[in-house]
């Protein structure tokens, strides 16, 4: 586990020095294994033909998202696509998320596409965590994916949060 945590702090530690606030959605999967926390397999992509391997290799339907610290609302510019079933849809889904990510902030830092099984049932939602000058650190919790934001459904709480 010391060699998981050490990857955690070694990402916490350029995120800070690239004075970002926020982790990429792969930053945050390292965050996750490290403490045990399940997610969905996933791969990143530097192209459009990786991106049907790896989405090949992991089995149909998946979700495919913009890795860029640049960009934090994916849905809003064009960044995701769901429901991908085949290899030639993973490489058009590829150009077409990375012509919505130039178009949509064309100066953006972009890593790769994410490449993400599809999981069926459940409840998608997002956690974070902020320092507030006044509170101190809080913790947030909400509704995932498109709908974080869409519906801005979203709480704070004071941490430590039970």
């Amino acid at each position: 586990m010391s060699n998981s945590k050490d990857a955690v702090r070694k990402i916490l530690d350029a995120v800070r020095a690239d004075k970002r606030t926020s982790l990429t959605a792969p930053e945050g999967k390292v965050v996750c294994d490290a403490y045990g926390i399940p997610v969905p397999k996933e791969g990143v992509a530097k192209s459009a033909a990786e991106a049907a391997r790896i989405a090949s290799d992991m089995g149909f339907p998946v979700v495919m998202k913009i890795v860029s610290p640049d960009i934090l609302h994916k849905t809003e510019a064009g960044g995701v696509v769901v429901g991908v079933k085949s290899a030639a849809d993973a490489e058009k889904s590829y150009e077409t998320i990375l012509a919505n990510a130039r178009k949509y902030k064309a100066d953006a830092k972009i890593e790769g596409i994410q490449v993400q099984q599809m999981l069926g049932g459940g409840t998608e939602v997002i956690v974070g965590s902020i320092t507030d000058g006044s509170f101190g650190k809080l913790v947030a919790f909400g509704l995932g994916g498109v709908l974080v934001e869409i519906l801005k459904d979203i709480t704070f709480r004071l941490a430590p949060a039970t």
